[in-house]
């Protein structure tokens, strides 16, 4: 397409969108690989100086790992989900808060724009409570784990986002929360994203991650549209498996809730941000009511 094109085809999308929020949670390579970070995060600078307003929640469990090994404590996984006693939590907050919040912050400011750093913790934005006890399958076997101070959201304060926003700051958000006996807990990112998104009435919740979107059975094909029924109908059958459930979970949650599209998209292509929220044909898959 020639520029003057392309310009036009995103035209009636950007006037679509301005004066909306995004809520972006940023994964998978983007955590482990600066460039394409910082691609990412020129593209979220131009969302923001066309008036979208941006939210950025972010994980970082590679990350986590690495930092406890290279401070001499092996991570402890049972099932498949990390156990987090007092001492992981303290890595968690480290590397989560201190260096990559922190870093991203960086980044933002580096393209041109202010982004301020925030945890859950942060003016009672995340609310959280401990985990029960997790039933896991170990060796044909079932077994009911305590995860440690491991948190699901029980309430969400967006009074600090909404502020930000309306200042035209970029918030990014690393998944802490804090208990109502002012005890931090490691909350799950993909579900910190879905959960803001709501309370922000959202028009858009936006999963950068390692994935071309929602494939089918035989890895072939992306999805480009899928209501919330077929997608919940591929949750069932299989066709959406491991780790893209608790992504796509958290989408159909927030969807129920208000919100008004969510996106998978491969966040290690330039630009493919600006391809999924400006064109017709998109580069990932779109989920809707």
């Amino acid at each position: 397409m020639k520029r003057e094109d392309v310009l036009m085809e995103a035209l009636p999308y950007i006037q679509q969108f301005h004066g909306k929020i995004f809520v972006i949670k940023l994964g998978g390579h983007a955590m482990v690989d600066q460039q394409v970070l910082e691609a990412a995060i020129r593209d979220v600078v131009l969302l923001s100086y066309i008036g979208i307003g941006v939210v950025l929640v972010h994980g970082g469990g590679p990350e986590i790992t690495d930092k406890m090994k290279a401070m001499g404590k092996e991570p402890k996984f049972v099932g498949g989900l990390r156990i987090t006693d007092q001492e992981t939590l303290e890595i968690a907050q480290m590397v989560l808060v201190g260096k990559i919040n922190d870093g991203i912050v960086s980044l933002i400011a580096k393209c041109g724009a202010r982004g301020v750093g925030l945890s859950g913790n942060d003016g009672s934005l995340l609310i959280a409570k401990r985990k029960e006890l997790q039933v896991v399958t170990i060796e044909d076997r079932t077994e009911r784990v305590d995860l440690g101070h491991v948190g699901e959201i029980e309430e969400v304060d967006p009074a600090i986002l909404q502020m930000l926003l309306s200042n035209e700051y970029i918030p990014v958000v690393a998944p802490i929360a804090i208990d109502r006996e002012s005890n931090s807990l490691n909350i799950n990112a993909d579900t910190a994203a879905a959960e803001i998104a709501v309370a922000l009435h959202a028009a858009k919740l936006i999963n950068l991650t390692d994935v071309d979107g929602v494939m089918d059975a035989e890895r072939t094909h992306v999805y480009r549209r899928l209501k919330v029924d077929e997608t919940n109908e591929m949750i069932k059958s299989g066709v959406i498996s491991e780790g893209m459930i608790p992504k796509v979970e958290g989408m159909i949650y927030a969807l129920d809730q208000g919100v008004g599209s969510a996106h998978i998209i491969n966040g290690n292509t330039e630009h493919n941000l600006l391809l999924e929220l400006f064109t017709r044909d998109g580069v990932g898959t779109m989920i809707h009511p």
